[in-house]
């Protein structure tokens, strides 16, 4: 493009938008030149690390979980292309396919924490974490709330305590994460699902309610004849995403919590063993992709 046409381009741009191109032209001449480290906010993000002890690897563990909250929050990014805007298959075929690198990536980093941190440093300075969790990561919540209906959020527990015409809020008296911290015989709620509640449940009751008949399992039904390579990639991400990450997670809470038999609690005070399992979750995002078989041997590998 020659500097006439790109400065016509400029002004047309700025004269769309009912401005004048005279006062933004002017003003590139006072704009500092953008550098790598205020772009990304590079001191920004090293002085969001907060140790509560004086233990070297409680950095290790800060960042690690900093790090996964980006990877979720680029998954969110993702999904919300997909639930708000009309989108053509290959636009889906890509969004999905980094959907599985995301989550792959969540997968295999887990190695920095299975053998990234010391053993013993990890389980003294982890009390002083108490009552947070990973559990609280809202954001997980978002990702499942984007992809599927809340009656797939439900393990079988869950799906036998609802009415005949649930509405949200009974779906979310019954989903399966609340298990995590709620004796249901007692009523009782952990320190730590009281806390998640109070600051994020309304706000996932909204989100639920706003994309009603468009979660990614809704709108996927409603395609006409979506090709085998959507649907191969669209499986791979219930793969990996509902029983390969838990199944990494849980394999990691054991080499910390369980590997000399000492069954230590979690910081949380959930039943870790049982509640991580997917087997025990059940979550599925997309049922209607599974065979029975396959649904009834979900997370069995392991």
């Amino acid at each position: 493009m020659t500097r006439e046409k790109l400065i016509e381009a400029i002004e047309a741009k700025y004269q769309q938008l009912g401005e004048d191109p005279q006062l933004f032209l002017s003003g590139l001449l006072q704009a500092k030149p953008i550098n790598y480290w205020d772009y990304v906010e590079t001191e920004t993000l090293l002085s969001l690390q907060k140790p509560r002890t004086d233990f070297k690897d409680e950095m290790i563990f800060i960042m690690y979980h900093q790090v996964t909250e980006l990877v979720l929050k680029m998954m969110v990014h993702e999904l919300k292309q997909l639930v708000f805007e009309t989108q053509e298959d290959a636009v889906w075929a890509d969004k999905i396919n980094r959907l599985n690198r995301y989550t792959g990536l969540l997968i295999n980093s887990f190695d920095v924490m299975r053998s990234g941190m010391n053993y013993d440093d990890y389980n003294t300075f982890r009390h002083t974490l108490a009552p947070a969790s990973g559990f609280q990561s809202v954001q997980f919540r978002y990702i499942e709330i984007y992809c599927t209906p809340l009656q797939n959020l439900m393990n079988e527990m869950g799906k036998a305590r609802l009415s005949s015409q649930p509405d949200v809020n009974e779906y979310f008296e019954h989903i399966y994460w609340k298990d995590a911290g709620l004796n249901r015989k007692t009523g009782k709620k952990t320190l730590t699902l009281r806390q998640f509640e109070e600051k994020y449940l309304e706000n996932l009751k909204m989100l639920a309610r706003d994309v009603q008949g468009r979660t990614l399992e809704e709108k996927l039904a409603a395609m006409q004849n979506p090709s085998n390579d959507l649907i191969d990639k669209m499986r791979e991400f219930d793969r990996l995403y509902n029983v390969e990450w838990p199944l990494v997670h849980l394999q990691t809470a054991r080499h910390y919590l369980d590997s000399k038999g000492e069954e230590k609690a979690a910081t949380g005070g959930s039943e870790w063993k049982k509640y991580l399992h997917p087997k025990f979750q059940q979550r599925k995002f997309f049922p209607a992709l599974w065979s029975n078989v396959e649904m009834e041997e979900w997370g069995s590998e392991s």
